[in-house]
């Protein structure tokens, strides 16, 4: 496999090798089909390449913070002195209670 950079890739665009190939391809096909190449699925494509869809993790992190602090209050409400099965079960019935209220805003 050769290496790709933006000098030759397709428009200099930093592809990879396999997105560079999956593009020139896609223009092969399209020419061998007298058919435009230069298309909004074209440019789409790119722009997935470019810019793949991610995930908002501003989102989780609060999420998890708020999961770990409904778990730290359910923990607070079982006694050390219980017997560990019913430790955990009133646990358990806290952590219900607790995302039974939703989350904290």
């Amino acid at each position: 496999m050769t290496d790709s950079d933006p000098q030759t890739t397709f428009r200099g665009l930093p592809l990879t090798s396999e997105q560079d190939a999956e593009v020139r391809h896609y223009i092969k096909v399209r020419t061998q089909h007298g058919l435009p190449w230069d298309t909004p699925e074209l440019s789409a494509m790119l722009r997935d390449m470019l810019q793949p869809p991610g995930y908002d993790n501003g989102d989780v992190g609060a999420a998890a913070d708020e999961m770990n602090a409904a778990a730290e209050r359910a923990t607070a409400s079982v006694d050390e002195a219980m017997d560990p099965i019913e430790a955990d079960e009133e646990r358990n019935a806290a952590m219900e209670s607790e995302w039974m209220k939703g989350p904290k805003r």
